[in-house]
């Protein structure tokens, strides 16, 4: 169908409007898309075509008219609603709103007018019923361009893709930099923790709301360098706080504790009903644990806490409740506190706990660690490195 026809009226013919009429003749033989994954793609590509939502309204209005589903020069690609009829499918647009949008869709590319001599919209049947010639909007830039369209929904959806990972990797930055510098300042790290925190919140709210993937590019990349700083000051902390987990030392304890093992001294947790808890100091603190890090390689200790732990204190409390849970004795775990010191014990019942499906008999594994405590050849650090190694803290720390 030909459709190099002028405008109607005052309406003025542009080059830009003859090249788009030009290259409907560069359609391919044959070619059939489906309209509404055209639309689609058109919603999603919106920005990149420069078409807006309202504009979109109206096309979809155009589409419904349009009889098949498969768009093709062999079902004819014209559609010739009154202005009345189409504001109705577009939900009720005002005439001159439609009037503007109809303008933009044109000027998009996105439809082509075949004006008829008085300017209406109609179709002229022939002897047989078949439509012989139509004059309105024709879709078939809708055909041509379909790919064009199918590649700019494409991209959005990339950088949308693109987008989200960065907001996630912002997030885990953000989430990670606040609460390890809050356990650095609360277990008294060294550092100056003060100026970290003023570049990190700086960093933060200098986030633009609606923020492009380059933008936020930049962002992440001075969250990584705090976060960087942060775990250079938490490992060497760590590294003076537990050097006494040599290989020698770590090496002894993993030969010494044989958790398959059953003890047969350990007194049944039915034979003893005592209840044993720690002794209240005004000041308990760890012996060289901190809480967090305790709290990092142990976490199943909090479900076991009614009121949560933020102290030493509420964690003791909440490991002699644990240890009856495990079925060692008030006897095994009173002796544990008065060998090891009520810290150290809470800790080490932390740690069986977070082991209890791979050991036998808690309460026999704590009395042999009891008694190689006395003798000198058991301390709790290599013991709960493990387990924040095996419970992935000490690689999230380190960044």
């Amino acid at each position: 169908m030909e459709l190099g026809t002028t405008p109607f009226g005052g309406r003025t013919m542009t080059l830009a409007h003859l090249h788009a009429r030009q290259a409907l003749h560069e359609i391919p033989e044959g070619k059939i898309v489906d309209k509404w994954q055209v639309y689609r793609d058109l919603c999603e590509g919106k920005s990149i075509i420069g078409v807006g939502d309202r504009a979109l309204a109206v096309l979809a209005g155009l589409l419904s008219f349009y009889p098949d589903n498969d768009l093709s020069e062999e079902n004819g690609l014209i559609v010739f609603p009154s202005n009345k009829q189409l504001s109705l499918r577009a939900h009720g647009m005002a005439d001159t709103t439609l009037r503007r949008h109809l303008a933009a869709l044109i000027g998009c590319g996105l439809v082509l007018r075949r004006d008829s001599p008085n300017g209406k919209r109609y179709a002229r049947k022939g002897k047989a019923g078949d439509f012989e010639d139509a004059f309105g909007f024709s879709l078939a830039p809708l055909l041509v361009r379909a790919d064009e369209f199918a590649a700019a929904a494409e991209r959005v959806r990339t950088e949308n893709r693109a987008l989200k990972l960065m907001r996630e990797r912002i997030t885990l930055h953000r989430r990670d930099i606040s609460k390890l510098i809050e356990v650095a300042v609360e277990e008294e790290v060294d550092g100056d923790w003060n100026a970290l925190w003023r570049r990190f919140r700086a960093t933060v709210d200098s986030i633009p709301r609606r923020a492009t993937t380059s933008e936020l590019e930049r962002i992440e990349a001075e969250l990584q360098g705090i976060r960087e700083a942060v775990d250079m000051l938490l490992n060497s902390h760590m590294n003076v706080a537990y050097s006494d987990g040599n290989e020698s030392h770590i090496g002894r304890q993993q030969s010494d504790s044989n958790t398959n093992a059953i003890f047969e001294f350990e007194p049944a947790f039915e034979q003893s009903r005592a209840t044993v808890g720690p002794k209240k100091q005004k000041d308990a603190t760890a012996k060289g644990y901190p809480l967090g890090l305790v709290l990092k390689a142990c976490p199943e200790i909090v479900d076991y806490a009614a009121d949560g732990i933020v102290n030493w204190r509420d964690f003791m409390a909440t490991a002699a409740q644990v240890r009856g849970y495990l079925g060692v004795s008030p006897s095994a775990y009173e002796d544990a506190c008065h060998i090891m010191g009520q810290e150290t014990a809470a800790v080490v019942v932390a740690c069986i706990l977070q082991r209890a499906q791979h050991i036998n008999s808690a309460g026999g594994y704590l009395r042999v660690l009891t008694e190689r405590a006395k003798a000198g050849q058991f301390s709790a650090g290599p013991m709960l490195m493990a387990a924040l190694k095996a419970n992935s803290g000490f690689s999230r720390m380190s960044g």
